[in-house]
């Protein structure tokens, strides 16, 4: 489970729905795990939920993310433990150390599937292929364990079971060396002012071509402030300069699952269903009545955002006593 700066990544939770889920399909247990440096608050708030032990990986050389520190700790762990799988949440971070991990491990990884299915005892994966337009099944041949990420809202953290009572956090000692981390940490991702982390937010409004021009941004930022949410766009918006291309949610730019995504002016091509379909609630504002969009939301509006989205703001900020 990923966290940072004593924060969690709410794809973790996800991820531990999805291995949940797997444990149940296989009859196997769960197992969570905890990295870090005095995070043993964070292990037992893990520990609330459906587990059957949640182990702490603690070090000094874990309080900041680095490669080389975090395969060195996995790698000790998974060869004493010896899981069937490793489920991980598809984030920056997994994906900087997933492969190599695997790799030294002589394993193979499977990266941001969205869904699985038990066949003769075996598990089959699911995953995107040519911006989500195809789907393929693939299942391991190979001793294990077998890597897994799971893509952002793929799978509910709604969902993700409590115990009856919380589980054992069991400690894992660990012995890395100095020497065996190469990499300094830096400034990390999201900490820079000029980049967004999407997949984060809890409230997004997301504006396709409908807004016509970049003047009409004002429009959606109005709203967006109204609610406390981060702006989003579809990738004609950030090709054409009127977003950063951090904001663009798609196949091609962020898949994000907040709980709630308003979405204006946006037709609902599939490349951009792909990135927002696990969002738990849909807002649809458009003209065309006949937009794909509608199909995916859970409300809609047919109308023109330049008549909706100015009044719908007005009623916010009213309701908020501004």
């Amino acid at each position: 489970m990923e966290q940072q700066q004593g924060k969690w990544n709410r794809m973790s939770w996800e991820a531990l729905a999805a291995a949940q889920q797997i444990g149940g399909a296989l009859g196997a247990p769960v197992e969570a795990v905890v990295m870090g440096a005095g995070v043993r608050a964070l292990a037992d708030e893990a520990a609330a939920a459906k587990v059957a032990r949640v182990r702490l990986l603690e070090d000094p050389l874990l309080e900041s993310y680095t490669p080389d520190a975090f395969c060195a700790a996995l790698q000790q762990f998974i060869a004493a433990e010896q899981p069937q799988y490793v489920i991980l949440p598809h984030t920056y971070q997994v994906r900087d150390f997933a492969p190599k991990l695997a790799a030294a491990l002589g394993r193979s990884f499977l990266s941001d599937c969205i869904a699985f299915r038990a066949e003769g005892g075996s598990l089959v994966f699911t995953r995107q292929l040519f911006q989500g337009k195809m789907n393929a099944d693939i299942s391991f041949d190979g001793a294990p364990p077998s890597f897994v990420s799971i893509q952002a809202g793929s799978f509910s953290a709604d969902k993700l079971e409590k115990g009856d009572v919380p589980a054992l956090v069991e400690p894992f000692a660990l012995k890395i060396e100095a020497g065996q981390v190469r990499t300094k940490p830096l400034e990390q991702f999201q900490e820079s002012k000029r980049t967004v982390d999407l997949t984060q937010a809890e409230i997004i409004v997301a504006v396709g071509r409908g807004i016509k021009e970049q003047e009409h941004l004002a429009v959606v930022q109005k709203l967006a402030e109204a609610l406390g949410a981060e702006v989003g766009g579809s990738r004609p918006i950030c090709d054409n300069g009127w977003l950063p291309m951090e904001r663009q949610i798609g196949s091609s730019g962020q898949t994000v699952a907040p709980k709630l995504y308003i979405a204006l002016g946006i037709s609902g091509a599939i490349q951009h269903l792909v990135g927002m379909k696990g969002s738990r609630t849909v807002v649809a504002i458009n003209k065309d009545a006949n937009a794909p969009i509608f199909e995916v939301a859970d409300y809609g509006i047919v109308g023109n955002l330049f008549d909706v989205v100015p009044a719908l703001t007005e009623e916010i900020n009213k309701a908020k006593g501004q």
